[in-house]
């Protein structure tokens, strides 16, 4: 059984899902994702991507949905014709309710994009060694701080490495976009919730107009995530925006400086080596509720992977147009600054290992399954039953 919550679980699942179809073309998967998951193979039970929300305070509305797909999928990995294997993919609140319950019911799970335990909550890892069989851990530092708490472990790398091996190089993506020329080009990225975009994309919009003023003859890309309608983007874009829809990978790759809101698109743009600039915005009362858990000092993946201050970041208050402009001026206009990032980022692909996630998640995946196939007389190799859950609630 697949199950994710929001757009970046979604295509986490995709990858793992088509990794298990290559590997075992027999294999029935069902469980709960998003478009890229239903087209990877998956039968889904619910669709919840598209409402996937952000912080504590703000996703307080999404709960009664979260609850009904809590309730069906509980029911298909307990029932009669529950799962060989159960693949929870980050959403740790959601997850690590339901991996409970397929534990309970002799199922053995998988817990692919564990939880940052490293970086807040760290005592969900008691909860984690109770009902996760296997974590396949994304980042090499995981490991250690998994195996020091008992858990089972295994690092499989991170799934953008495979999303990214078929990125466009600088000069396709440039020429796919119809980018010319030597002037900056200026990728934005709110987020992929709409919450995100309400709170971050006007923020974007004062800060772009500050750097077109500097640099007349700049480009300004907005990456529009597939959960986003035009019509969200419409009431806040910018007059010099123009809106790339589908083609994400190609607006980081073409881009001279990425306006950024923090999450696995900063560890994309990262390793797609595309200086940038991280931002996020939470409510007051999230900021209240999250910051006394939190125990690293950044909100970026880049920034926490190398355990250093790589890219600027600017959180809560300190988010404001104005100082957003500035940063990407001041970046802009130095030269060594970009090419520091560019170093470290380097740096940070050769931590995180080759492509090839997706397969080396799956082969782990088929063997849990297989395992509890044998301890099922009726199950065969042919047919095993995996389901996944994954990313959204923090």
């Amino acid at each position: 059984m697949l199950v994710a919550g929001e757009a970046s679980g979604d295509l986490h699942g995709a990858t793992l899902a088509r990794a298990l179809r290559a590997a075992a073309p027999g294999v029935r998967l069902s469980g709960m994702g998003g478009r890229h998951m239903a087209a990877a193979g998956v039968e889904l039970i619910v669709d919840v991507t598209a409402k996937a929300t952000v912080g504590g305070a703000e996703a307080i509305g999404g709960v009664p949905g979260l609850y009904r797909a809590f309730r069906r999928l509980r029911a298909a990995v307990t029932g009669s014709e529950r799962p060989d294997a159960l693949v929870v993919i980050d959403f740790p609140e959601f997850n690590l309710r339901l991996a409970r319950a397929a534990r309970r019911a002799g199922v053995a799970v998988a817990y692919f994009m564990p939880p940052q335990i490293w970086a807040w909550r760290p005592w969900r890892v008691r909860l984690i060694r109770r009902v996760v069989s296997l974590v396949l851990a994304a980042f090499p530092f995981e490991t250690a701080l998994y195996r020091r708490a008992g858990v089972p472990v295994s690092f499989v790398g991170h799934p953008v490495l495979d999303a990214l091996a078929d990125a466009p190089s600088r000069d396709e993506a440039r020429k796919a976009l119809g980018v010319e020329g030597d002037a900056p080009v200026i990728g934005v990225l709110p987020g992929s919730r709409r919450q995100e975009l309400m709170s971050m994309l006007p923020v974007m919009r004062e800060a772009t107009a500050l750097i077109a003023a500097a640099y007349p003859s700049a480009r300004f890309l907005l990456a529009q995530a597939p959960t986003v309608s035009t019509a969200d983007l419409a009431a806040h874009v910018g007059p010099s925006m123009r809106i790339v829809a589908a083609r994400t990978y190609a607006v980081m790759r073409a881009a001279d400086l990425l306006l950024i809101t923090s999450g696995t698109a900063t560890l994309e743009g990262a390793l797609l080596g595309t200086p940038m600039v991280v931002c996020y915005r939470l409510s007051r009362l999230s900021e209240l509720l999250f910051k006394p858990l939190v125990r690293v000092p950044w909100i970026s993946l880049a920034n926490i992977a190398l355990g250093r201050a790589v890219v600027p970041e600017l959180y809560q208050r300190a988010l404001t147009g104005d100082a957003l402009g500035h940063e990407a001026l001041r970046l802009l206009g130095s030269p060594a600054a970009l090419a520091a990032q560019r170093e470290a980022f380097a740096e940070l692909a050769g931590q995180l290992g080759a492509p090839g996630v997706g397969a080396r998640a799956a082969q782990h995946v088929l063997d849990l399954a297989m395992a509890a196939g044998q301890r099922r007389p009726a199950a065969s190799a042919e047919r095993h039953h995996v389901s996944s859950a994954g990313a959204g609630i923090p």
